[in-house]
């Protein structure tokens, strides 16, 4: 009776420490409160979001200018002087626009570097997102405590710029515009960046370093931040996702370093028709504020030109604390430990408490758990796809039910872990098995040492187990508040990990959580292995794990608020006459399938050219459709002459139709030089050919339906193979269609190029002409019902 009651203590004192730790890892927002008008304010930076994710507003549509101008009064309010830079650029991956960043100053007292406080203002295109998370909240943010800032008062000496970029959702262009081209720019010695990943949950602090990170580190602790949540892991576990921000153009493009802060749960509604200002949790919002207010009052004052340096730090944070140490220190407290845990073992030895034999089994139901659990989570999961095909709609990899499949998997390896030392390990050699998880994680951290000692800080949870075993070797017993009090390093710096690997990279990731749960149980087996009844416990964590499942099954189903995410466009070939319905769904429902049938056919031809998406999406099913009278673009060469062995053209698209993205696409055999649209190059174009991928050259964003300008030269006897893809985002609103709306349990796909008119056709030369003043032209006329082909127009003078 007394174990039991020991084993229900240990139980509750960890759920008690997870519990307090998830209440105090973030600031709680209070709707009742009023703060100063000298703090930051989350109902007034609320307001904000309001007003700026009514609408979607990506580049091109009608809502962009109206939330750029509210911007710019909203800084005019304040005081500030605001500034509009306007120009185009192309990202590395080949996407054109013309970008309108807003500024604005507020002078410092000395002469000195200058703090940007940067934040994206446009949405994500095609899925009729409102942007409310991403990022309207970071605009909000930097809107109030600016304002906040202001009121105080205060004296300071650098400069802060407030950026509010353009163009981010596209390839970070308006960074690039103003990094490449803007004279503030050289100016910058720090940037604080405020994005969102997801619309709830903590706020991450990511660093981009140009060397080494240890005056950040210093300075950011300095800084005085009550809610820090970070380590120095993170960053590489960012960098291992799909994703870059505005910092990391200023980092690449102007050695600029800086920090960026984002939340990432409710990662089901990143770049949604749900981020919207009913899905973001304000608390997040709270959260940002706290990290702003301190590091703009610090930073302000702060010589930002000694912020480089070569030197790097392990850090990590746990409530109301932020712990770093030298990178150099890394691998010396692995060989100490190791040190230590063999000293131990001798001492243990010599006292005749350690029996070799029990501590070699002890890697049986340690290694057998760990490795039990990544193979039952991973068949498990691939096995619920299956079950489930609507997983397969979710593209970021986290589904609405995504939490309670966490717990479940987590509750189902905790069963795992207890049945195998149930079987395998008695109590009164819990200490002697030990030795075998203690022995696996110096090793894991001597690896980790070596290639990721960001993760260095892995080891501190090793030396309070290190502890325990010298505690139970000089006398000879345990302590459930020895036991309980050494496990605390565990709980609070490895446990976050089980969620937020899933949540950062999708559910398909999750053996890694399960895997990181039965090492955290080897590392805490000195309160797991003192259970007198293993096997109670292990029938108890899977009947809890059953009732997750059991959850997440009741939670599977799609509604408004939680909806399907599905996918139409009409895409017309101008050259074979031949029209189309086209979709990415796997799993088709009632609306798409009103356009694409029951037994729709294979798009194999329309992914001939494939559109760039974040997760390299491509169409499933295709449906021949009526044509329709659309105006397709004209193509103007304006130059193909040929001088030597080389060929030159320049050549204009023009639209006669409101569109919102040209794609070209060539020959992957076609070797570009000099390549520039509306007179840039891309960023990447080190020297005079153009690096490209595959056949896409550019995708062009189309703001005001200005044209499309290319000029390059080709081998003389290259021969010509070009497409064009241009698309209109209108398909439920062009009046040629009538596209039943949506129901309220369904949503545009995001990240695809989606509810979209597209039309596609080869670009076509006439015989070289070595006259440059000789122009023709293309597709002049309607595509309707009765043409076949593209028309050509017989060469006419300039005029």
């Amino acid at each position: 009776m007394k174990n039991n009651f020991s084993s229900s203590i240990a139980i509750a004192f960890i759920l008690g420490v997870l519990g307090l730790f998830y209440l105090t890892i973030m600031p709680r927002w209070d709707s009742k409160s009023h703060e100063a008008l000298a703090e930051f304010s989350t109902d007034r930076a609320m307001e904000h979001i309001q007003n700026i994710a009514q609408k979607p507003h990506y580049v091109g549509s009608s809502n962009h200018d109206v939330v750029a101008k509210y911007i710019q009064s909203e800084l005019t309010e304040l005081g500030l002087e605001t500034h509009i830079q306007e120009g185009y650029t192309m990202s590395d991956w080949g996407n054109l626009v013309k970008s309108k960043n807003i500024m604005a100053r507020i002078k410092g007292t000395q002469n000195s570097k200058a703090l940007v406080l940067l934040s994206h203002y446009d949405s994500a295109p095609h899925s009729m997102s409102k942007g409310a998370s991403d990022d309207a909240s970071g605009v909000a943010t930097i809107l109030e405590g600016v304002r906040a800032f202001i009121y105080d008062k205060q004296p300071h000496k650098n400069d802060i710029i407030i950026l509010f970029t353009d163009a981010e959702e596209l390839g970070l262009n308006g960074a690039a515009l103003f990094v490449t081209e803007h004279q503030w720019a050289k100016e910058v010695g720090l940037v604080i960046n405020f994005e969102a990943r997801g619309s709830a949950g903590p706020s991450y602090m990511l660093m981009e370093t140009t060397k080494g990170n240890e005056a950040m580190v210093a300075s950011f602790q300095a800084a005085g931040v009550k809610y820090p949540v970070s380590n120095s892991l993170m960053y590489s576990v960012y960098k291992m996702l799909p994703n870059d921000t505005d910092l990391t153009v200023f980092r690449e493009q102007g050695n600029i370093q800086g920090f960026n802060f984002a939340f990432i749960d409710g990662h089901y509604n990143y770049h949604t028709q749900q981020d919207d200002i009913q899905h973001i949790d304000p608390n997040s919002v709270t959260h940002q504020g706290t990290y702003l207010m301190p590091l703009l009052r610090y930073f302000a004052n702060t010589n930002l030109t000694k912020l480089q340096t070569n030197q790097d730090e392990v850090y990590f944070s746990i409530p109301f604390a932020f712990i770093h140490y030298p990178f150099a220190w890394v691998l010396p407290m692995t060989l100490i430990a190791a040190g230590l845990l063999l000293l131990v073992l001798l001492l243990g030895f010599a006292k005749r408490i350690f029996v070799m034999k029990e501590i070699l089994k002890g890697f049986i139901p340690f290694l057998g758990s760990t490795i039990m659990v990544g193979l039952v989570t991973m068949m498990a999961w691939k096995l619920l796809t299956f079950l489930y095909p609507q997983y397969n709609d979710f593209l970021n990899g986290f589904t609405y039910n995504g939490h309670a499949y966490m717990a479940a998997f987590v509750m189902l390896s905790l069963a795992i872990c207890f049945a195998f030392y149930h079987y395998f390990s008695d109590v009164k050699w819990t200490m002697n098995h030990y030795v075998a998880p203690l022995l696996v994680w110096i090793v894991l951290n001597a690896i980790l040492a070596n290639v990721l000692p960001g993760a260095g800080f892995l080891i501190i949870p090793v030396y309070f187990g290190l502890i325990l075993l010298a505690f139970f070797a000089l006398f000879q017993g345990n302590s459930l508040f020895l036991n309980l009090i050494f496990s605390l390093p565990a709980l609070l710096i490895i446990v976050p990990f089980i969620q937020m690997f899933p949540i950062g990279l999708g559910l398909k990731i999750m053996f890694g959580s399960a895997i990181l749960t039965a090492l955290t149980f080897g590392l805490i087996l000195p309160i797991f292995g003192s259970f007198e009844k293993k096997g109670a416990w292990t029938m108890g964590f899977f009947i809890v794990a059953i009732g997750c499942f059991v959850l997440a099954h009741l939670q599977s189903g799609y509604e408004a608020g939680k909806a399907k995410s599905n996918s139409l466009l009409y895409v017309y070939n101008a050259d074979t006459g031949i029209a189309k319905w086209a979709t990415y769904d796997v799993n088709l429902d009632e609306w798409t399938q009103k356009y694409l049938g029951q037994n729709p056919e294979k798009a194999t031809d329309l992914n001939l050219f494939p559109f760039f998406s974040k997760y390299n999406t491509r169409f499933t099913y295709a449906r021949d459709a009526e044509k329709k009278t659309l105006l397709a673009p004209s193509i103007f060469f304006l130059k193909d002459t040929i001088r030597g062995n080389r060929r030159y053209l320049k050549i204009k698209i023009v639209p006669n139709r409101k569109v919102n993205r040209y794609d070209i696409f060539a020959n992957p055999k076609m070797t570009f030089h000099h390549f520039k649209a509306n007179g840039v190059s891309s960023l990447n174009q080190k020297g005079i050919v153009l690096e490209r991928k595959g056949k896409k050259i550019v995708s062009y964003y189309v703001a005001n339906n200005e044209p499309l300008e290319m000029e390059f030269d080709i081998e003389k006897n290259t021969i010509f193979d070009m497409d064009l893809v241009e698309s209109s985002f209108d398909l439920l609103s062009n009046p040629l269609f009538s596209i039943e709306k949506r129901a309220d349990w369904m949503m545009p796909t995001p990240f695809v190029l989606n509810d979209a008119v597209v039309i596609k056709q080869k670009i076509k030369t006439r015989p070289v002409e070595n006259d440059p003043t000789r122009v023709y032209i293309l597709n002049t006329v309607p595509v309707d019902s009765t043409a076949t082909d593209s028309i050509l127009i017989p060469p006419i003078n300039t005029p």
